[in-house]
């Protein structure tokens, strides 16, 4: 062989075995930080002590959570169900039919009646086109009977425009007499909330006269935390209680998320729709909001066997006689009295789940833990 190629070949090959001693002595140091890491991380109790002062350990393990939202909310009406009662002229209330804030109205029932000059002239000027149209529409000249179809619609034209339905329009046709007065009939079936129409008052188009409001379905209106946004969505079924109707239980769906946040109290407003079929149920009441968000299977702890230190999470783990070791956590989600561990055990760690060991063993906790400080 060639003398170069063998003085090449020694070099690689004492090269290779000295990165294999390299990695080798590498691992075993890891390997003894690991270790010592894991020693220095354990504390020593005597277990007659342990036993003495309470200390209780269970598994951790997995199982199925469900994170419960808490709000207090108040009932309004349904702004979807409310109608507002004007006239579309001036005038006079004649006669009321429902006369008090509170009454119950059915759909088409009368709430008042109204007199008014340009409704009686509207009328005249109807019946006078609806006299023209038939003597005018049998003319040979089309213009003329043309020019008497379109006095007669314009007419009635301006009737629907005053309000005046399809059905009050035949029966003026029929009869031909002309009514002084005009009934307002309620839209909806509903509640008065609101009235300010009394007899004689003199009324214009820009007079609210009634509200009604159809309480059948009502809001509940609430506020959320802006941390607690992302585990809501629209159709979740909340839980409402009353404090007047504590045994109760009330079933609400989630219809609307309002977009904005307060600046002061950090709270988005959300909305509930819940149904008042039996009127249980009134506007400004106060209601209180369960709202449970179903979270699936995670690694769970309970709350009192987390130490939390401000900026760590520590656990205790309890390896038997008299052996705990203390661990580092991430935590995750919290539902009720469980807390997520997201990482720094694992299922089946036999966890510590009462802290009473603390006071009196605080002078081994500031030993064992000193290194956290780093």
């Amino acid at each position: 062989m060639n003398p170069k190629k063998s003085l090449v070949l020694f070099i690689v090959l004492l090269v290779a075995v000295q990165i294999s001693i390299a990695q080798s002595t590498k691992s075993t140091h890891d390997m003894m930080d690991m270790k010592k890491s894991a020693q220095d991380n354990l504390i020593m109790i005597d277990p007659a002590r342990l036993q003495a002062i309470g200390i209780t350990s269970e598994p951790v393990k997995s199982q199925w959570i469900e994170k419960t939202i808490r709000t207090v909310g108040y009932v309004e009406a349904d702004e979807r169900l409310i109608a507002h009662i004007h006239v579309r002229f001036d005038g006079w209330i004649e006669k009321l039919f429902v006369n008090f804030t509170g009454e119950k109205v059915k759909k088409e029932e009368a709430l008042f009646t109204v007199y008014s000059p340009d409704l009686v002239s509207t009328q005249q000027e109807y019946l006078l086109a609806l006299q023209a149209k038939k003597i005018l529409g049998k003319k040979q000249n089309s213009s003329i009977a043309s020019g008497s179809e379109t006095s007669f619609e314009a007419a009635k034209q301006r009737l629907l425009l005053w309000g005046i339905s399809e059905k009050e329009i035949k029966q003026l046709t029929q009869s031909g007499k002309i009514t002084n007065t005009m009934t307002i009939n309620s839209p909806i079936n509903g509640t008065v909330t609101h009235k300010t129409a009394l007899v004689g008052m003199r009324i214009r188009p820009e007079d609210e006269l009634y509200t009604i409001a159809d309480l059948s379905r009502l809001w509940i209106l609430g506020d959320i935390y802006e941390y607690e946004l992302p585990y809501i969505k629209l159709s979740q079924t909340a839980e409402v209680t009353l404090s007047y109707l504590p045994n109760q239980l009330f079933q609400a769906k989630l219809d609307f998320i309002y977009p904005t946040v307060d600046m002061k109290t950090r709270t988005a407003k959300v909305r509930f729709v819940i149904d008042n079929a039996k009127d249980q149920l009134k506007p400004g009441m106060y209601a209180n909001i369960d709202l449970k968000i179903p979270l699936g299977k995670r690694l769970v702890v309970s709350k009192n066997a987390v130490l939390i230190t401000g900026e760590r999470a520590v656990v205790f783990i309890y390896h038997g006689d008299g052996k705990i070791e203390w661990r580092n956590v991430t935590l995750g989600v919290r539902a009720g009295d469980l807390i997520e561990v997201v990482q720094g055990i694992k299922e089946g760690d036999n966890i510590i789940t009462s802290a009473n060991f603390l006071i009196d063993s605080e002078s081994q906790l500031k030993a064992a833990m000193g290194g956290m400080q780093h």
